[in-house]
């Protein structure tokens, strides 16, 4: 019998004996009943949130899933390998469970005679920190999301499953979340039953030091800050911070001309120790900043684009989303091609709406779009052999692990790289119709439709080029192409905006921040490596000085020059070689060998600018300005 026949016959033999039983496909039917979860989320000392998953079955066979395929993260990363400890019984007695053997995010069961329901009960073992993953409980408050802790019945679409969540929380923690609450019974809060995809849309904050501050007062759609910190002092905002972010929601709400929810809530972390979040829902949003957000807020400026980007979902990428991302269940494989919009034009808004709501200084909006222009002229090598649109794979391909040579691997670029993408669509906007439309015209078309309305309303690459089309006809579809599938220049937008990128000898604010934020120096652009103040290699510019002298990620400086390393040690190093023709020379530690490196650069620190190009007018001024 040779191997072909072999394998066939073994499969044969599966399939006989139904190992192979697929997974009920969703079918667009209502689901009897209500599926009820509950959450005991008091184990905040080891971390451990407890769940009973009560869900309405007939006699039969039933297929139990655990979501896979994660909205806003574009990916199969659903943290299956923290669930532990899982029972399911009927009637009170305990049924036997088997995990599909193709498919882990599946449990299938056996539902008795005369059982109308099934409770599975496990256990959520969050992370404790280090590689476990983001930490999502502390003493001071905790990140409950529900796809992460429950379970639900395959063979129906999500959206006709209605599902009714509770939690029990830490004594006197306060709480908040876009769920509607029912009542609340002690600790223990019940919520209004909702549909399970608007379920898991709609993740919880809660702690022990909380603050509320209404974003649009006396609006009949309400918009809330609800801030969460380590101790209380971090939750007092000065009344002009709260007017900026105030600003936001006007600005907005300017720029689309309708809205898709019938409230929002941002759940905000001021945090050291909860793990760094930014992720989008339709009604809400989770996000998390340093401690000093309000208090220390001249030094913490750079992160205040997240509240934009992440309001921005809202109506890109939650209401409108692409349509091989709109999947009937959270097991349904996505499809990310359309990410470049979802996530690029988010990006670019997301800055815009920084300066226009004054949470950025015109100063710092510039400063911080010449460092993505930088990246995209001189610090993406990668994009020479691959595309941007091949980087919208990458939330299955990496998910978000570390990169030895990020730059010329590419990652997640379709976030910066469409950024620009969009920046140059803004341009041609404004070209073709003699500054009389731009991407603010996109922007109310595309997703300002049906106020009101949160349901996904999905897209396809026919639909963004049919807009534009509707705006300034023009042939979109090619200019788009060129762009995402080629290997060209993604700058093209600052000079039609009437700017120019340059390189000069000193940082801006917005480098010095990334610097601050990074614990490190960036020498991308001159050496070409960024290291950290501890002498490691954080990264290493592909065909740079620093790459072809054999430095890689990983290694250690230890001197420089014959010095102690230290930042500014290698940064004057770096001046000094501008005149003295003599190398650059450091002492590198790898693994267990200590070497000696000679680097050839006499270049001088260079850091990138933004520069006017006289005669054309200011694009940016006018992009950037508060409608």
């Amino acid at each position: 019998m040779n191997m072909r026949t072999t394998v066939l016959s073994l499969l044969l033999a599966l399939t006989a004996t139904g190992v192979q039983a697929q997974t009920p496909p969703p079918q667009d039917v209502a689901w009897p009943g209500v599926l009820r979860i509950e959450v005991d989320a008091r184990d905040i000392g080891r971390r451990i949130f407890k769940v009973k998953a009560t869900i309405p079955a007939k006699p039969g066979p039933l297929t139990l899933l655990y979501p896979q395929w994660l909205p806003g993260a574009h990916s199969p990363s659903g943290p299956i390998d923290k669930v532990a400890g899982l029972v399911v019984t009927a009637n009170g007695k305990p049924l036997q469970w088997t995990r599909d053997q193709y498919d882990v995010y599946a449990f299938k069961v056996d539902v008795p005679d005369g059982a109308s329901e099934v409770v599975a009960e496990f256990k959520f073992l969050s992370s404790q920190g280090g590689s476990q993953g983001r930490v999502v409980m502390t003493p001071e408050m905790l990140n409950l999301q529900w796809n992460a802790n429950s379970l639900y019945p395959a063979g129906v679409i999500t959206r006709n499953l209605q599902a009714q969540a509770s939690v029990t929380l830490p004594k006197g923690w306060n709480y908040a979340t876009a769920l509607e609450t029912e009542r609340r019974d002690g600790d223990t809060v019940v919520f209004k039953p909702i549909s399970y995809d608007h379920l898991v849309d709609s993740p919880l904050f809660a702690g022990r030091y909380y603050q509320q501050f209404d974003l649009d007062p006396g609006a009949k759609v309400p918009v809330r800050l609800n801030v969460f910190a380590d101790d209380a002092k971090s939750l007092v905002a000065k009344p002009e911070q709260l007017q900026a972010h105030r600003a936001l929601v006007q600005q907005i709400y300017k720029l689309y001309g309708a809205r898709h929810f019938d409230h929002y809530d941002f759940l905000l972390a001021l945090t050291s120790k909860l793990g760094g979040i930014g992720l989008e829902h339709q009604r809400s949003s989770e996000n998390s900043a340093e401690p000093g957000y309000f208090t220390e807020w001249d030094k913490n400026w750079l992160g205040r684009d997240l509240l934009p980007h992440e309001f921005n979902h809202s109506w890109n990428g939650k209401y409108r989303r692409g349509a091989d991302l709109s999947t009937p269940n959270f097991n349904v494989p996505m499809g990310d091609s359309l990410l470049w919009l979802y996530e690029g034009q988010t990006q670019f808004w997301g800055q815009v709406l920084a300066a226009r709501s004054g949470l950025w200084r015109v100063q710092q909006t510039r400063e911080t779009l010449a460092n993505v222009a930088a990246t995209y002229d001189r610090g993406r090598p990668g994009l020479a052999w691959r595309a941007l649109q091949d980087t919208t794979n990458d939330p299955t391909i990496a998910q978000r692990r570390a990169l030895a040579f990020r730059n010329y691997q590419l990652s997640e670029d379709y976030y910066s790289g469409g950024q620009m993408v969009w920046l140059e669509v803004e341009g041609k906007l404004r070209a073709l119709t003699g500054n009389k439309r731009s991407l603010d015209d996109f922007a109310k078309a595309f997703f300002g439709v049906n106020d009101g309305d949160w349901n996904v309303h999905p897209y396809t690459f026919e639909d963004v080029v049919r807009t534009l089309n509707g705006i300034a006809p023009f042939d979109w579809a090619s200019f788009l192409r060129e762009r995402l599938d080629g290997h060209g220049s993604l700058t093209g937008g600052l000079e039609a905006a009437g700017w120019k990128l340059v390189y000069t000898d000193t940082p801006s604010d917005a480098v010095k921040a990334q610097e601050t934020r990074a614990a490190g120096i960036n020498l991308t652009y001159s050496l070409g490596v960024s290291v950290a103040n501890s002498g490691a290699l954080t990264d290493v510019l592909w065909d740079s000085p620093a790459f072809n002298a054999g430095l890689a990620p990983g290694m250690t400086v230890l001197a420089v020059n014959g010095r102690v390393f230290k930042g500014d040690v290698l940064k004057d190093a770096v001046t000094a070689a501008k005149t003295d023709k003599a190398p650059i020379t450091l002492l590198v530690r790898s693994f267990d060998r200590i070497d000696t490196v000679s680097l050839d650069y006499h270049g001088g620190l260079l850091y990138p600018s933004l520069q006017r190009i006289a005669g054309k007018p200011d694009r940016l001024a006018e992009l950037w300005k508060a409608r």
